[in-house]
This record gives structure tokens, sequence and C-alpha cells, in this order.
């Protein structure tokens, strides 16, 4: 959320920003309540100061105080309960060199690496392959798991588990500690990183939090992280670290659980839009400077592009508009591998400044040689993300007699080189 002393100050701006990311916010009321808020908690602490300065004598004006007082406490609770529902949709400022667009069509490309192979043969999807090479199952998954469900199967899982492996070894090559975090979260988690209110109708909500030990029902409410991104700011949570001990860097590996509410009728067949899949994060926390941080936004970048060119996969990364960027980016980067089924870019890695967005929520702060106390500024980024990524690697690697090469990256990692043609069993 943004600093309610910096929307004050700024509102024109404020409000060109909540056009441009198309938020969904009536600023003059987030106006009206905060100086409404203001108000009343200084005609509160007026009447509190009174009360303090009467005598043990002073009984009936005491009284006519404390009526006063419990008279504002309600109408301050209803007006607060309303203010931060509103503030914690103000989007945040973007950067300068940040296209203004309304939709994803107004992405720009930046770079481009890789040339899209030219087949001689009629190539198949990585659906006809997961079938042919008895590797990927999604009659059996929705059978089981419902609609998106789906089955990795023997080669196609060690090429899973290797690229998450790879995945790993190379962000600890970068000194990026390695955490496996909850996947279980409270909707501070969530809150905080701006998952909530922003795409709640995404998250997995737990029907049956379980019973306390005296049989009670647990009542606090708990959700599925879509991302591993809520767990590794919620663990910096109320936090305040030496300037000295900046940045941070942390990256997790976890399972990863999505409605894909909306998304009904989008990609319904194949490994593309999953309910549930697995993922490497990483996350940054850096000082509260534009350049540092956006020198971390690029370097991210590089590890995923990295990533990908070991894996010889032709690849583009677009700059995201205003409009497709989200409430809380300040700065946004997508990658994107070519898929031959789709016959375009598919998108497979997301790149993302937040400034100080996240960490107002989180109350994530750092403290300056100077004593002085500053939220730092957070970024994530997309390591890998599988299956989805196995359809850039089967379709790119498949050979005219059916099999599928893989990367020599991943050699060291698996008891196979190529996953043979074969009928399946």
């Amino acid at each position: 959320m943004l600093d309610i002393k910096f929307i004050r100050e700024n509102r024109d701006l404020v409000r060109k920003i909540i056009d441009d990311k198309n938020i969904q916010l009536d600023l003059d009321r987030l106006l009206f309540l905060d100086k409404r808020r203001r108000e009343l908690i200084q005609e509160k602490e007026k009447l509190k100061s009174q009360q303090n300065k009467l005598t043990k004598n002073d009984i009936d004006k005491a009284k006519e105080l404390k009526k006063k007082i419990k008279e504002i406490l309600p109408k301050l609770k209803t007006i607060e309960e309303e203010y931060n529902r509103l503030i914690l949709l103000t989007p945040n400022i973007y950067s300068k060199d940040t296209p203004v667009g309304s939709s994803e069509d107004d992405n720009v490309e930046t770079f481009k690496w890789g040339n899209p192979p030219s087949f001689k043969f009629n190539a198949k999807s990585h659906i006809e392959l997961g079938n042919d090479l008895d590797i990927i199952d999604f009659e059996r998954g929705v059978k089981t798991s419902g609609f998106r469900g789906y089955y990795l199967k023997n080669e196609a899982s060690f090429l899973a588990m290797a690229l998450l492996w790879h995945s790993i070894l190379k962000m600890k090559e970068k000194d990026f500690d390695f955490l496996i975090p909850p996947t279980i979260i409270r909707d501070f988690a969530l809150i905080g990183s701006g998952h909530f209110p922003f795409g709640k109708e995404e998250i997995y909500q737990i029907a049956n939090p379980g019973k306390l030990a005296d049989g009670s029902n647990v009542k606090e409410k708990l959700y599925l992280g879509g991302t591993s991104e809520p767990s590794l700011l919620a663990y910096f949570a109320d936090n305040l670290i030496e300037e000295k001990d900046l940045p941070k860097k942390v990256c997790a590996f976890s399972q990863c659980y999505r409605s894909e509410v909306g998304s009904y009728g989008k990609d319904t067949k194949g490994l593309y839009r999953l309910r549930e899949f697995m993922k490497v994060e990483q996350v940054v926390l850096c000082k509260d400077d534009i350049e540092e941080s956006n020198f971390w936004l690029e370097e991210m970048k590089k590890i995923s592009e990295e990533i990908l060119q070991e894996l010889e996969l032709p690849y583009r990364v677009l700059q995201i508009c205003t409009g497709d960027m989200g409430a809380g980016k300040y700065k946004m980067y997508d990658i994107e591998t070519w898929m031959p089924s789709r016959k375009s870019y598919g998108e497979t890695h997301s790149d993302s400044n937040l400034t100080d967005w996240q960490s107002r929520r989180l109350n994530i702060r750092y403290k300056k040689s100077n004593g002085e106390k500053r939220f730092v500024y957070a970024l994530n980024n997309t390591v890998i993300a599988s299956p989805r990524i196995l359809i850039a690697l089967l379709e790119n690697y498949q050979q005219e007699d059916g099999s599928v090469k893989v990367p020599k990256i991943l050699h060291k990692y698996l008891p196979f080189t190529k996953i043979p043609a074969k009928r399946k069993r």
C-alpha cells in the first residue's frame, strides 16, 4: 500500500495511477475517511488528555468524558474498517519507463533469445507426446483430481525434478538462502503480499482447518498458497533489519495451488494452466533505493534467462504495461518461452519490483547507520515453474522418430539422456 501522507500530497498523481492500472478505487472516499479518521482520533486523544488532568473530586466531569469517549469509539471503528479496506486497494506508483496500456496487448518486447525450431516433420504437442511416450496421464489425472488434473509419469517425473533441482542449485550458486516454506498460510501473509484483496478468488481457503485439543474447531481462516512469495515475505514480517545485513536474498521450493477461477475456457487442455504445480521462487529485500532495487530486478531476470539459455530454449522478455502489471508493481517483466504447439511464446517467468508496497503491509523495516528506520524494498521472480516449463522442453526437443532429447545441462541429474519413442503401456 502507499503511504497515506504521500496520497494526500499527490492526489492527482495517485488518481492517474489508479486509472492507468484499472483499479476500482474511490480515491475521494478514501481521502474523506482519512480526514474523518484523524479528526476522531484527535478528538479522542483530546478527551483522554482532559481525563488525565482530572482530580479524584471531578467525578461528574470524569463520567461525562468517559461517555463522550465511548460514543467516539464505535464511530472510529466503523471509519477505520472502511479506511483499512480502501487503503489496501491503493496501487503503487509505476516507473517512468513502464508502458502505459490497458491490457497484455500493450506489453513491449525488449529482448529475444534463440530461434524457434523448424521441424521437417509433423511436430506433436506436449499432450500428444505425453500420451505416446507414457509420461503424462491427463485422463486419470482428471478422474482423480477433477478439472485440470494430471499425473506426471516415468521420464516426465524425473525431468520435472531435475529442472527444479538444477534451479535450486543455481540459486545456491547465486548466494540465495534456500527455504522450504509452509504452503498453508494465514491471511496476514496474503494481505501482506498483495494477493488479498486482489486475486482473492484465485486462492483456495481450507474448509476444515482442524480441531483443537479440547475438540473445538479452529476458527482461524487458513489458505493454500498460490506461490511461496507470501511465505517468504511473511518470514520477515515485523522485523527490523540492520542495514549492513541487506540485501536479504532468499529462494524457496513449494507446491503451489490456484483455483484458476475466471480461467475456465482458457487453456483447458495440457499443462499450461493448472490448479497445482511446483515452483522455485526468489525474493530480494534491499534498501529503499530505486536504483538498487532496479539493479536487483535486472539481476533476478538474468538468473531466469541463464537457466533458459542453459536449457537452450528460445524465449523473449516483455516489459509489462500499467494495465497488466497489477496494483503493487513498480516495474515488471515477463519471460515467455517458445511453445511450438501454441505457435507462440507462453509465459514461464515473472519478475517484479514492488518497492515498499509490500513491506508497509508487513512492517518490514531496516535501520540505517544513522538510526533512521525505513521500509525495505521488495522484489520477487520466478526461477522455474513446473510442469509448465515441460511444455517448452518436450515440444522443442522432440525428434522425428517420436523420441525427445534431454538438454545437456540436465544429463548429470538423470539416468537417461533421451526419452525413447514407445507405445503406451
